[in-house]
């Protein structure tokens, strides 16, 4: 089994996918790590869609993603597309987020995200968070609650090739320590 630091440096922004459907065990998997993501209030504010029907797979991303959001084409070789929602009615959330100015929800949905991309690539899968969509397309073909929100997509499938490493900033370059 490989340790959490192996998995973080072997996560990388697939896009690229093999033509092979995802198992149903590993899809639970994610999103059994996403049920427990830790958020303020324990508020839970994620609602995810699977959408793994080539049909409607496709119909979310060219209308999703057509227009000029059109350098995400890759995502269409992605056999699941994982659309990530928040729930806006949770009153926490709006509370903390006028007296704070900071949108907690969001962050909780970031710490969700990581915990799903990191389970794909324990098993074998990978990932690329996609944040440049067209909301209504996508809520209107997938027939969401008025109370959910699009966030993010995050692509989900078995890698046709791993990318290279990006490069990262040194230590020094991202921290202080005193």
């Amino acid at each position: 089994m490989k340790t959490l630091d192996e998995l973080i440096k072997e996560r990388r922004s697939v896009r690229k996918y093999l033509d092979k459907p995802v198992e149903k065990e590993k899809i639970e998997a994610i999103l059994e790590s996403a049920r427990l993501s830790p958020s303020a209030c324990n508020a839970q504010p994620w609602r995810i869609v699977v959408v793994k029907e080539p049909g409607l797979r496709d119909d979310v991303l060219s209308k999703g993603l057509g227009g000029i959001v059109v350098p995400n084409s890759w995502a269409k070789t992605a056999p699941v597309i994982l659309v990530v929602c928040s729930e806006t009615k949770f009153f926490t959330h709006s509370l903390g987020e006028r007296v704070k100015n900071v949108q907690w929800h969001l962050l909780d949905i970031g710490i969700c995200m990581e915990h799903m991309a990191l389970k794909a690539v324990e098993l074998g899968l990978g990932t690329c968070y996609i944040g440049w969509f067209n909301e209504k397309e996508i809520r209107k073909a997938l027939q969401l609650p008025s109370s959910w929100k699009v966030e993010c997509l995050l692509t989900l499938g078995y890698p046709q090739e791993i990318p290279e490493a990006s490069p990262r900033k040194s230590l020094k370059e991202i921290s202080i320590i005193k």
